[in-house]
């Protein structure tokens, strides 16, 4: 169901979105999960659409930026808990690899990178609020692969001590609690701000109707299907039916029958096979 612009929240992709396009919320946003410090974010989109190629499955990343290092971060908001993010965290990291490094130039060139996921809840069930996923060996765990890719997964419920403070009550915030610190209460400021905006009104809007467009474009492909599939369906069982009767009749030899039935001879000595008494 479409939520009302005025009851978004950050959780919310669009509000999300929104407010990471602004390096005063994104900057700390990722110092708080990373417990780094950063210098600068640049955007080189607000909202990158990832397409290698015409065949090729596009992604769409609600945040994309980059540092002043060599460094992207890919920040996903994940409301709906599904089986399949893990291997989203893959493809992600897969696309953003062939996105940045240029034609014919070397591995060493890709840049270190951090594909995060805010989960509002516990993927792996394990009460933890935040999940950091390397390339480590098996047979020795201190041993990294060294490829320079991270996959973050944060829980918003979380009940363990396993982050900083501020890191709690920026993931309590995001799950709906009220502001506890200077930096939420930001947020939550930018939140209001965005909900009295007539421009982001006008694009959520405009967002929805796209959305449903496509749904109900998806519909009516779905009855057409079903409607050609009940046809084939239907003509099939009349094939059945009729040569059913004619093996029952005897008259007829089975060449004759698949003739006149329209199956072939192998469908009508499975279905003679079938009319035989055990």
């Amino acid at each position: 169901m479409e939520k009302a612009f005025e009851k978004l929240q950050i959780k919310d992709d669009f509000m999300f979105s929104v407010i990471m396009r602004n390096p005063r919320f994104c900057k700390p946003f990722l110092e708080r999960i990373l417990g780094i410090k950063i210098s600068r974010i640049e955007y080189p989109k607000s909202q990158e659409t990832i397409d290698i190629s015409a065949d090729a499955k596009s992604v769409r990343l609600d945040i994309y930026v980059e540092d002043g290092k060599n460094t992207v971060y890919n920040i996903e908001m994940q409301t709906t808990e599904n089986g399949n993010l893990p291997k989203r965290t893959r493809y992600y990291q897969g696309m953003i690899d062939l996105n940045t490094l240029e034609k014919g130039a070397s591995y060493k060139d890709l840049k270190r990178s951090f594909v995060i996921f805010v989960c509002t809840f516990d993927l792996f069930g394990e009460g933890r609020h935040i999940y950091t996923f390397e390339n480590r060996c098996i047979q020795n765990a201190e041993l990294s692969l060294g490829d320079d890719t991270t996959k973050i997964i944060l829980n918003t419920k979380g009940i363990k001590d396993d982050v900083t403070p501020e890191m709690k009550k920026l993931l309590d915030f995001i799950d709906g609690k009220e502001p506890q610190d200077d930096f939420t209460r930001e947020l939550e400021e930018a939140v209001q701000s965005v909900r009295k905006n007539e421009k982001w009104r006008l694009d959520y809007m405009t967002l929805q109707m796209n959305y449903q467009e496509k749904y109900e474009q998806g519909i009516e492909q779905g009855i057409e299907q079903g409607i050609e599939q009940g046809i084939e369906q239907g003509v099939e069982q009349e094939k059945i039916d009729s040569a059913l009767r004619m093996i029952e009749d005897g008259d007829l030899s089975l060449e004759k029958i698949a003739m006149y039935s329209g199956l072939n001879l192998e469908q009508v000595l499975k279905l003679e096979k079938e009319l035989q008494p055990m």
